[in-house]
């Protein structure tokens, strides 16, 4: 137990009524940490929505009762990443971890930066979902697809799903590899147009990019595994002239061989995805709100909050893709 935090003039104090875990958790479980994101012992947890309970004396914006979600991360709006719009790579991006709780006490940065209000007839555990879904439209829109593509995404994780959802909604053909039988079936659900059986350990490429509509490879691929093996497939799975896109995180000091003369001569653009940004967060929320794909297929059960090692166990397992964590703030379902 700890005592209730009582927010300063510039804070605000939000009670969580649902968090959802994720594969950064389930890797910060395993590793007992994040190069970035958190050192323990800490707050846990990164997905959230809830309401405010207590603003701060200058708080303006907000009131008690307001239905919000907040990003994990707040840029500090003056360097030249933040002036460039990239405040992903913010000098001085600061991260916020506790979603795991009943309460979280919001730095006056986050106040200001990235809390977001959210509509009545969004649910808590569906908005809770913005910041993957913020990774996800910051991976696509990184992209830059000016016209209906071709697209294979390896590993139908929750990220992969999330992709598949952005991008079928957009009007893109994707088409998912994945070792896991029931995932295959929810990325069909949101829209892919083929999804393949492969093994775990990576080198099925060939398979895969048979499914592509020439059989020789796809306008974009992207990793969303995180592992080595996804990602030496993914540069073997497009097209002259393609994309792609490095957004799962492998483990540190993780290197993949790089065909040069396939990069070389084929005009291969090779890019790095990382996090989100505040426009990029907006416009999950709007994707979230209008229905854009059906976001609950990857909710797969509901948990309290002693029960969140039991949770991400389940995650470990496969046998969930992401799992609500409700607080006694929690709203009824």
């Amino acid at each position: 137990m700890v005592d209730v935090p009582v927010p300063k003039a510039d804070e605000v104090l939000v009670r969580i009524g649902a968090a959802t875990t994720c594969g950064t958790d389930v890797k910060v479980f395993l590793r007992g940490g994040h190069p970035r994101m958190l050192r323990p012992p800490c707050p846990f947890g990164h997905e959230m929505a809830g309401t405010v309970e207590l603003c701060g004396g200058e708080v303006d914006a907000w009131r008690v009762g307001d239905r919000v979600t907040v990003a994990n991360s707040a840029a500090c709006g003056a360097c030249e990443y933040c002036k460039s719009d990239r405040e992903n790579l913010c000098v001085d991006l600061q991260y916020l971890n506790g979603a795991f709780g009943e309460l979280i006490l919001l730095p006056a940065r986050f106040v200001a930066r990235s809390l977001y209000g959210i509509a009545d007839d969004l649910e808590l555990e569906i908005a809770s979902l913005a910041e993957p879904l913020a990774c996800v439209v910051h991976g696509v829109n990184s992209c830059e697809i000016r016209r209906p593509s071709s697209v294979v995404v390896y590993g139908a994780g929750p990220i992969g799903l999330l992709f598949v959802g952005v991008l079928a909604s957009r009007g893109h053909g994707v088409v998912v590899a994945d070792p896991n039988p029931p995932r295959l079936d929810v990325a069909r659900q949101l829209g892919a147009v083929d999804a393949i059986p492969i093994r775990r350990g990576g080198g099925q490429f060939r398979d895969v990019v048979a499914a592509s509509p020439d059989g020789k490879g796809f306008d974009v691929a992207i990793d969303a595994s995180g592992v080595p093996e996804g990602w030496s497939d993914v540069l073997r799975s497009v097209r002259a002239g393609g994309l792609v896109s490095l957004f799962g995180g492998c483990a540190p000091g993780t290197t993949v061989p790089l065909d040069t003369h396939a990069v070389h001569y084929g005009e291969i653009t090779v890019k790095g995805v990382y996090h989100h940004r505040p426009a990029t967060f907006r416009e999950a929320l709007d994707l979230l709100s209008g229905r854009a794909f059906d976001a609950r297929l990857l909710l797969s059960a509901e948990r309290e909050l002693v029960d969140i090692e039991a949770a991400l166990r389940s995650m470990i397992r496969r046998e969930s893709l992401k799992v609500v964590i409700r607080t006694s703030g929690g709203e009824t379902p």
